[in-house]
């Protein structure tokens, strides 16, 4: 099953697997669980066990039957690199990305190391952008130093939620920066010079940045109505894409 995605930097999502564990401060709040418990709720084929890890072998050729090209967010509810995902199940997913090259997949991941390990000895498809969470300094930042060390053409950073000032950043072979607040009931302010420091440090290292939202808290550091999840940084919109871009 794919849909139709509302996240700004991708067009569809694909989930050959649902379900995560929490290994880190930026899972606090996750997203994907809320709507996990809301798809259950529902009767959605695939959450009836809600956000527990399920590996759904029947959803692997789903993108092989779309002609469209289209940017596929890879299991945005899950991660594909959980280690209860066996290596031999992600070889399928990177299989059927192998035989679409008409598409674009993008693979994000909070499990860094373990993607590393995987693609020490594998190719990378051309069209995988694979790339990490940085949602703060202990638990995101090492993530980039493992990113570093996979032969993809597009390599990413995801720093959403931004939960502190991550501080210098080294984006030597990154490629693309998102940066965005958190959403939701419970969810913890971004400041602005937060943002803004990491936008500063691509346009000095020459990377794409893109500014996805502010999420529940504005840049005066009040929180926000209910859908008001501006996009504005320093006046402007960001919306750079890497070079190789397909949307």
């Amino acid at each position: 099953m794919t849909t139709i995605s509302r996240i700004e930097w991708t067009e569809q999502t694909w989930n050959p697997a649902v379900g995560c564990t929490k290994i880190s401060a930026g899972c606090k709040n996750c997203y994907a669980e809320t709507m996990a418990k809301r798809l259950k709720a529902m009767g959605t084929p695939g959450y009836e066990n809600g956000f527990a890890l399920q590996i759904l072998p029947e959803r692997l050729e789903d993108p092989t039957k779309r002609k469209k090209p289209t940017v596929y967010f890879v299991n945005s509810m899950s991660d594909l690199f959980h280690e209860k995902i066996p290596d031999a199940y992600i070889e399928q997913v990177f299989d059927v990305i192998q035989r679409t090259p008409h598409h674009t997949y993008q693979i994000l991941t909070k499990r860094g190391a373990r993607m590393a390990r995987f693609f020490k000895t594998r190719t990378v498809p051309e069209n995988a952008w694979l790339g990490v969470s940085v949602e703060n300094i202990k638990h995101g930042v090492p993530r980039i130093d493992h990113l570093r060390r996979v032969p993809a053409k597009i390599r990413f950073l995801s720093v959403e939620p931004l939960l502190e000032d991550v501080g210098e950043l080294d984006l030597h072979d990154i490629h693309w920066v998102i940066v965005g607040g958190e959403s939701g009931p419970k969810a913890r302010p971004m400041k602005e010079e937060w943002a803004d420091s990491i936008r500063a440090q691509c346009e000095e290292q020459q990377v794409a940045f893109f500014f996805k939202q502010w999420g529940g808290w504005g840049s005066d550091g009040k929180r926000r109505a209910k859908h008001a999840n501006g996009r504005l940084l320093n006046g402007r919109t960001w919306d750079e894409m890497p070079a190789s871009a397909a949307i």
